[in-house]
């Protein structure tokens, strides 16, 4: 029975970008050939269980879901606007160098990461005497991506 909106969904996936670079999967044996397992050493490598239509994943990957049923394999390609969006000025910030100094408790440098009071992540892009650069833009924004998915039990 072909998938669609509200079913409950078990795949195994992996996510490329363009030029072939693994940057997820959950597939042990994927993420330990592509380097993943070191960089994420508590992370469990299992299917994943969504239920179509709730935004679990992103809207390309539930789009690419439907119609797919149990046992069956497809590459999506899911285009940045349905996925992780553009890169955009608009999601990096700049901040007083004095300031985020006393609020981090050391002055900030460039290359590393800090989580803001709403919970985004970013990283510090730019740090001079005055002013600190901090992007905020999801890592894989701007990123066609590629997702080979296998269809695990659809309910």
């Amino acid at each position: 029975m072909a998938i669609t909106t509200g079913d409950d969904v078990t795949f195994e996936y992996t996510g490329r970008l363009d030029d072939g670079t693994v940057f997820d999967s959950s597939r042990e044996s994927v993420a330990q050939e592509a380097g993943l397992v070191e960089t994420q050493p508590d992370r469990e490598y299992a299917p994943l269980t969504v239920e179509v239509g709730s935004g679990q994943v992103i809207e390309g990957m539930e789009e690419g879901l439907l119609g797919m049923d149990t046992g069956e394999t497809e590459t999506i390609e899911i285009p940045p606007e349905k996925a992780y969006g553009e890169w955009t000025e608009e999601h990096v910030q700049e901040f007083d160098t004095d300031e985020l100094s006393e609020m981090l408790g050391q002055r900030p440098e460039e290359g590393a990461f800090l989580e803001a009071q709403n919970g985004q992540h970013g990283e510090i892009v730019h740090v001079d005497d005055e002013t600190v650069r901090v992007d905020f833009n999801p890592d894989l924004a701007g990123e066609t991506l590629e997702f080979e998915i296998e269809i695990v039990d659809v309910n």
